[in-house]
């Protein structure tokens, strides 16, 4: 063993004795921190009482508390949160409950405070019917009598009772109808729609998160284009012009204590050097941002948790086609990819680095078999193509059959021109399906009548592209009687 290795070896064993170390002091604080990626939520499992500093530490990063769990929730996974929680427990387990118990245990709860309101209400009832008994018969208060003060205290009593009665009913109405919409929640975060939209949703904040390192790689190669400008004029026209330029993908140079570089550079305020330099800082360090590269771990993780629920993800057996690949890419986040086909299979090519998760290059070639493994692993399915709707024909006939208002209609055909066809009122005109379904036709009311009722006819275009007529029991060439 040379020396590298034993020096590594030491080193390796260093932190591993810190871990350990670490790990023993979290134990003893007694606090466990959980992950669910059901709900996308951080729990804090606590033994004791936080001290005040720890508890406001807690309580600024978004964690409450949840008196009936007995612990913290922080309602969104972020990088800050995370860090916290390890901080605290010294580790991240995943949450031993599901959504679907923990609504069960909720509900159960819910249930008991809806029986304890129900006996309450009854409890308040039996109260008032016992007080009302002195007036059972029928006996007014008597003004001036000796009992006056005695039934008018009963009988503010019994009102009391009643309302408290009325009250406590009501809640019993209302935490069952708590326990019913946890219970209904749960059973809908599970829902195959529901699930498959926050897929949807995942996909589109993956794509947010990946234009923002695009925007920096696009920044970064202009700056550095500017920078090699040889010609000092031409240079400092450019610096001007991008320093307050906006691209399609964003600003080409970023604010500095709420004013733009442009603006720090028409006030003398900054150089022409110093625009360049902080511009190519900052997109450098924005095209490998670690706060946005951990939020799109944790999107692809969210995703790959989500498609596992689901099943597995379909292989696509079809033919790969530069379509496909970009549409495929265009979804992960790739910036205006284009797909070749070559020699090796397919090169998918974008301006800026692919997405990590795709390539860690501006390009990929990939033979078509790794092509669908990819898309597989990466939970894509291609569209189905939705069915080709029939074309609209224009071709001379005596009538056409066609479909009308859930009913088969003849239609006698009339010859317009394109002028005379388009000068119809736009409600009445339009296209339907023939009989036989292969195409569609022309139809319009009468020209020359007037009035709502007016019949419709089928059109023929007689200064439009004629088409071959179909063969098609949908066509009748001679009118018949």
């Amino acid at each position: 063993m040379n020396a590298n290795n034993i020096q590594t070896e030491n080193i390796t064993n260093q932190n591993l004795q810190e871990q350990a170390r670490q790990k023993a002091c979290f134990e003893n604080n007694g606090i466990t921190a959980t992950y669910s990626a059901e709900d996308n939520k951080l729990r804090l499992y606590c033994a004791s009482r936080l001290d005040d500093e720890t508890y406001q530490v807690v309580k600024e990063n978004g964690f409450k508390w949840a008196p009936s769990q007995e612990l913290f929730v922080a309602p969104k996974w972020t990088p800050r949160r995370e860090d916290l929680c390890i901080a605290l427990a010294g580790e991240i387990t995943a949450e031993q409950s599901t959504v679907l118990e923990r609504a069960e245990i909720k509900a159960e709860r819910l249930d008991d405070l809806a029986m304890r309101r129900s006996q309450q209400a009854n409890a308040f009832h039996q109260a008032a019917s016992r007080i009302s008994e002195r007036f059972a018969g029928g006996q007014p208060i008597l003004v001036g009598h000796h009992s006056e003060r005695g039934a008018r205290r009963d009988q503010t009593r019994m009102n009391a009772e009643m309302k408290k009665a009325v009250a406590a009913q009501n809640a019993v109405s209302y935490w069952n109808y708590k326990a019913s919409g946890v219970e209904h929640h749960a059973n809908r975060k599970n829902n195959v729609g529901v699930r498959s939209r926050r897929i949807k949703t995942l996909l589109a904040e993956l794509r947010d998160r990946q234009r923002d390192i695009n925007h920096a790689h696009i920044c970064f190669d202009l700056w550095s284009t500017i920078d090699a400008q040889s010609d000092s004029i031409k240079r400092e026209e450019l610096i001007k012009y991008y320093s307050g330029a906006q691209l399609k993908t964003g600003s080409a140079a970023p604010y500095f204590n709420d004013y733009s570089l442009w603006h720090l550079l028409n006030e003398g305020k900054i150089t022409h050097d110093e625009v360049v330099q902080k511009c190519l800082g900052f997109h450098d360090y924005q095209s490998n941002n670690p706060h946005t590269l951990r939020w799109i771990n944790h999107i692809l993780n969210r995703l790959a948790f989500e498609r596992s629920e689901l099943g597995e993800v379909l292989r696509f057996d079809g033919e790969i086609t530069a379509i496909i690949l970009q549409a495929f890419a265009r979804e992960q986040g790739a910036h205006s990819p284009k797909a070749i086909k070559n020699a090796d299979g397919w090169l998918l090519r974008s301006s800026v680095p692919l997405p990590l998760h795709i390539s860690d290059s501006c390009e990929l070639t990939l033979n078509a078999e790794d092509w669908r493994d990819m898309m597989q692993q990466s939970g894509y399915q291609v569209p189905v193509s939705k069915p080709k709707q029939p074309s609209i024909l224009n071709f001379r006939a005596n009538q056409i059959k066609g479909h009308s208002w859930g009913k088969i209609e003849v239609f006698d055909q009339i010859i317009l021109t394109k002028a005379e066809y388009k000068a119809v009122y736009e409600d009445y005109r339009g296209v339907k399906l023939s009989e036989c379904g292969q195409f569609k036709f022309r139809i319009c009311k009468d020209p020359n009548a007037r009035g709502w009722d007016a019949k419709w006819f089928a059109v023929f275009l007689s200064d439009s592209k004629i088409h071959d007529t179909p063969d098609s029991e949908s066509i009748i060439h001679n009118a018949e009687s």
